[in-house]
């Protein structure tokens, strides 16, 4: 049986991996007792700095070192290919992450790539909450690697240019007819003087908003000084509000 699977996805830039970081943190801070796995799914692999945590290889190494090392005879691929998958997910006390890296090189890895996938998707098996910070734009829609989502949470900020890739993924996905239970938009830098004129045009693209984060200056702050997301007071503006975004995921499911 597989835990709850939440994707963010979302035009680059526009706090797609903030918001997966802060659900990350807050998920695990407020659901004791549950497993939590963290997967990087953006070939820019940003989620372990905004989390706090270093990690080493990427799935996406290990599909380089496989094609180039080969396993020993004898040694079953797939199998092979869990062992190093466990090795690369990186511990902490509230939650787990697994960096996916490059969706793909130079060689042919349509086999490596299939059975990676599936090893993947048995490894969130074993958890409570599943958060996929996914790469920005439409190519995982495409590719089908955002597929068994329960909530797609789709980011913009006070953009027309966020918007418009919001409802491009909310096409697509009709298109590909990929399967969730949730499509949900959050509006992120949402100040006084926007606030207005967003809501409005969000209201226009017929996607569910559950959520408007305020411009932050702590969270400006933190970025630019390169420190961790999750390291934000919890009296934020910004905090408050993934946590009211957390708390509905929890309830929808």
């Amino acid at each position: 049986m597989k835990g709850t699977v939440i994707a963010v996805t979302g035009k680059g830039g526009v706090g797609k991996t903030m918001l997966s970081a802060l659900l990350i943190g807050i998920l695990g801070d407020s659901q004791p007792g549950k497993s939590i796995l963290a997967i990087d799914a953006d070939p820019d692999s940003n989620l372990a700095e905004s989390l706090g945590v270093e990690f080493q290889k990427t799935v996406g190494d290990i599909r380089e070192d496989m094609l180039r090392e080969k396993p020993s005879p004898g040694v079953e691929k797939k199998k092979y290919l869990d062992a190093k998958v466990f090795e690369i997910t990186v511990e902490t006390d509230n939650f787990d992450l697994l960096v996916m890296g490059r969706p793909e090189g130079q060689g042919c890895y349509c086999a490596i790539n299939h059975m990676l996938r599936d090893i993947v998707d048995n490894i969130t098996k074993s958890y409570d909450y599943i958060v996929i910070d996914a790469e920005a734009g439409l190519e995982h829609l495409s590719r089908r690697t955002t597929e068994n989502v329960d909530s797609l949470l789709v980011i913009s900020d006070a953009s027309k240019k966020g918007l418009d890739t919001a409802k491009r993924i909310k096409d697509l996905t009709r298109e590909l007819n990929i399967k969730f239970n949730n499509l949900y938009l959050i509006l992120n830098r949402v100040t006084p003087e926007n606030k207005d004129v967003l809501e409005d045009e969000a209201g226009k693209l017929g996607i569910e908003v559950i959520g408007s984060i305020p411009d932050d200056p702590e969270v400006s702050d933190l970025d630019l000084r390169g420190r961790p997301i999750t390291g934000i007071s919890q009296e934020s503006k910004a905090y408050k509000e993934a946590e009211n975004i957390a708390r509905k995921l929890i309830k929808n499911g």
